[in-house]
């Protein structure tokens, strides 16, 4: 019984404790917020009303003054009487005047309604009168003079409340200031206060705690070790302890038979991957000795043939995982002699690798692949002669093999979704992300393949693997 009280009475006064802070700091934050909302308000008010008054068209006087005087000489330029402008500032003035607070304020703008009603009814006065002498004088004496009045008073608003703006963004930053050391000085009293309680409250429990969090973070790094469970007090770290070493030895058990299981699943699936011959290419070569046979070119259908028995050879390579790279240039080397035979018309190749790398090892079935992809996705789908160029050089301690083809080249979509799927392990696009993967399972993940790509220029595809010249090094 005692065991299950203690706990609990923990849990509550740590859920006390924990709630009493919460309230506090949603009080603090509710004063902070209040204050800026009250803030905020002042400076939003003010600032729409000068923004507001900016809005006021600034060629006013000039435009009403233009167009009541083509409207009185009849100008051909005249596009009747202004009064949509005049309702416009009338509107504009009323909108000002519901939002300004300021006595100079209230009074310049209370003008500019005021003279916006007045200027209109000397409008419709003009309208109504017939003689041109008449209009002229009402022009020069009621129009002219409403809306410089008008202007100038706007002028006086815009004044106005600019300068209470920037004071009182004074004001706003000062009190803002005071405001918040005085909340800042409050909270780092409280902080102070709940640490104290905190560390006070939890001492009893903390150290069995801190060693079991010790524990957990070397599982973390990989001790998976059982140890000696946690001695303490408390029943319940008592009982997680003993749980959490039975658990650690459970799970030494599963990831030693899971590693087991998965080098046989990788072994599989990569014994697997490198079987696999495309049986067209197989059905096309057959297609073309027996077309070569039937037309008497003995002496290609035997290069072929053996060119035929190479690539097989190579595939196979005794059942071996890697081979080396000179192996690796045959195979390519052999099956580009029987794509050529097919292609003779719209294809050539060129192999250079640098003699010094033949002895370095490599996955095999790398190359073939991203050479069919430039074959099939590049040259055949350009019009016309089309160059295949396989590659290979050292750089640093790095061996960077590239496929390049000046075939139909891919747009910077497509390049973006294939480069995307190949990061990803997804089987989008011409073979080429087993080829990355494989190169990935066998040298890690800085290695593997990169694609660039421009339409009707072409592709390279390049390969990045470590110098290994051992083939037990480069064993996944």
């Amino acid at each position: 019984m005692n065991f299950a009280r203690r706990p609990a009475s923990i849990r509550h006064r740590l859920w006390g404790l924990i709630l009493t802070c919460v309230l506090l700091a949603a009080l603090i934050l509710a004063a902070a917020f209040s204050l800026l909302a009250r803030y905020n308000s002042l400076y939003k008010d003010l600032l729409y009303n000068v923004s507001t008054a900016s809005e006021f068209n600034q060629d006013f006087k000039a435009s009403i003054d233009l167009k009541m005087y083509y409207y009185v000489i009849e100008s051909q330029y005249s596009q009747g009487l202004p009064l949509e402008e005049v309702h416009a500032a009338q509107q504009l003035a009323g909108d000002l005047l519901s939002t300004t607070t300021e006595k100079d304020s209230r009074m310049a703008i209370s003008s500019v309604l005021s003279l916006c009603q007045n200027l209109e009814e000397k409008i419709c006065q003009l309208r109504d009168t017939d003689s041109y002498d008449a209009r002229q004088s009402q022009l020069e004496n009621n129009i002219y003079v409403l809306t410089s009045l008008i202007q100038e008073y706007m002028y006086n608003y815009l004044y106005y409340e600019a300068v209470r703006l920037n004071v009182l963004q004074s004001q706003i930053s000062r009190r803002l200031v005071a405001d918040f050391l005085l909340i800042a000085a409050v909270t780092g009293m409280l902080v102070l206060f709940f640490t104290w309680r905190a560390i006070h409250l939890g001492r009893s429990i903390t150290d069995p705690i801190t060693q079991l969090c010790v524990r957990a973070a070397g599982i973390d790094s990989g001790d998976l070790v059982e140890r000696e469970p946690i001695q303490s007090e408390e029943y319940e770290i008592r009982t997680l302890s003993e749980s959490f070493e039975q658990m650690v030895g459970r799970l030494n058990r599963q990831i030693r038979e899971t590693t087991r299981n998965q080098e046989s699943l990788r072994r599989a699936e990569l014994a697997l991957i490198q079987a696999q011959v495309n049986p067209h290419f197989l059905y096309n070569t057959m297609d073309t000795i027996i077309w070569l046979i039937e037309a008497e070119k003995t002496q290609e259908a035997v290069e072929m043939v053996s060119s035929l028995s190479s690539f097989f050879r190579h595939s196979l390579s005794r059942g071996q995982d890697v081979i080396t790279l000179r192996e690796e240039e045959e195979h390519v080397r052999s099956y580009l002699q029987i794509q050529q035979a097919r292609y003779k018309d719209i294809m050539r190749y060129t192999i250079n690798i640098s003699p010094e790398l033949e002895e370095a090892v490599i996955p095999k079935l790398t190359l073939q692949p991203l050479v069919e992809n430039a074959l099939y996705h590049g040259i055949k789908l350009k019009r016309g002669m089309g160059r295949i160029y396989v590659i290979g050089r050292s750089e640093g301690e790095d061996i960077l093999l590239q496929v390049t083809d000046d075939g139909v080249g891919m747009p910077p979509e497509r390049l973006a979704e294939l480069s995307r799927a190949m990061e990803q392990g997804e089987r989008v696009g011409f073979g080429l992300s087993t080829v990355h993967e494989r190169v990935c399972l066998f040298f890690g993940a800085p290695y593997g393949l990169s694609i660039s790509s421009k339409p009707g220029v072409g592709t390279t595809i390049s390969v990045r693997i470590p110098k290994h010249f051992e083939k037990e090094a480069a064993a996944p």
